[in-house]
């Protein structure tokens, strides 16, 4: 139940400002470690401002979008739904110099299929991905726990699907409306481009679910004002101005989405490559060092607990072979 969960307690704001902080805050506090000794102008040269971050961030959510929409096999809106959500809640916590989203993007989108059951194999994954499969295989399942507890492992997500299935039952059965899921291309569409918003940050499935409804009925020239306002809250008017605000919002958010120049992107991304945080760079020599010294760890580790069966295995021998020439060692005094 959404009113119960960590999506709700934890995850869900009540204003865009206060994600504006959150997303300003870790910006700050990457430039201010990784921009010591710089003057206040060659931080601005060199790194990302919060909005540019921002920015870039919005190109990568359309590219999160495409990634699902191409996938085989075909993903299940519910799927994407969480995958998104896992997205937009790391970088509130993270910044994209620190963790590219193009890396974070896959995990993000692993992640989901194993949460919401969507069974598909690493290898079948990364089959969608183009260019070094392998690298990238690589590249997922050592960014999955870091995701995981960046997410504080609070990891099931409320999407609007089953409350929009929902609500086209009641209106069936509560509505005198003509082939109610006809409503369903414009619904979709709708959902589709909340992805892209803050919305999902800040209003329950259930406020965005109706406003997705309102919106594909007002597209059919349909009016559900009435089914609203006296079959679902026709006891519980004192709640109508909040639900009516938190629709209007998120259509407002939805119709104000703007898609993010190219030419600014691709400046952007050069930008992001020069002042990315390098020991989390696959491609530097830092990172390669670093995954090194972690693997010839793991090798000692797998050293020495061998050492240690064989040492125990040796002494059993030796205790059984005492124990055979000699019966007597098995008295206790």
């Amino acid at each position: 139940m959404y009113s119960l969960s960590s999506q709700k307690k934890y995850w869900t704001f009540k204003t865009e400002q206060e994600l504006a902080e959150l997303r300003v805050k870790q910006n700050v506090r990457f430039i201010t470690k990784h921009g010591a000794g710089m003057t206040e102008e060659q931080k601005q040269a060199h790194f990302l401002s919060a909005d540019e971050e921002r920015l870039l961030l919005k190109q990568y959510e359309l590219q999160l979008k495409e990634f699902c929409k191409r996938f085989e096999p075909p993903m299940p809106k519910y799927v994407v739904g969480t995958a998104f959500h896992y997205f937009k809640r790391f970088y509130l916590n993270n910044s994209s110099m620190d963790y590219h989203p193009k890396e974070i993007l896959a995990t993000c989108v692993y992640l989901a299929c194993k949460v919401e059951e969507f069974n598909v194999s690493i290898a079948q994954f990364v089959a969608n991905i183009k260019g070094d499969r392998g690298k990238a295989m690589d590249i997922i399942l050592s960014n999955e726990l870091l995701l995981m507890q960046e997410l504080n492992y609070y990891l099931t997500i409320h999407n609007p699907m089953r409350p929009i299935e929902g609500f086209l039952i009641d209106i069936k059965t509560r509505c005198n409306m003509s082939n109610p899921d006809r409503l369903r291309p414009g619904i979709e569409d709708f959902i589709d481009k909340t992805f892209l918003t803050d919305a999902p940050l800040m209003y329950a499935p259930s406020q965005i679910a109706l406003a997705a409804v309102l919106h594909a009925a007002s597209k059919e020239q349909e009016n559900l004002d009435s089914y609203v306002t006296e079959s679902l809250f026709g006891s519980a008017k004192d709640k109508l101005p909040v639900l009516i605000e938190a629709v209007r919002r998120v259509r407002s958010m939805v119709r104000t989405i703007e898609l993010p120049p190219k030419d600014r992107v691709r400046f952007l991304e050069k930008k992001l490559e020069k002042c990315r945080n390098q020991e989390n760079n696959p491609d530097s020599q830092i990172y390669k060092q670093r995954m090194k010294k972690m693997y010839e760890d793991e090798d000692d580790l797998d050293v020495m607990g061998s050492s240690y069966h064989m040492n125990v295995s040796d002494a059993s021998l030796d205790v059984s072979q005492l124990n055979t020439t000699n019966p007597a060692n098995m008295t206790i005094d």
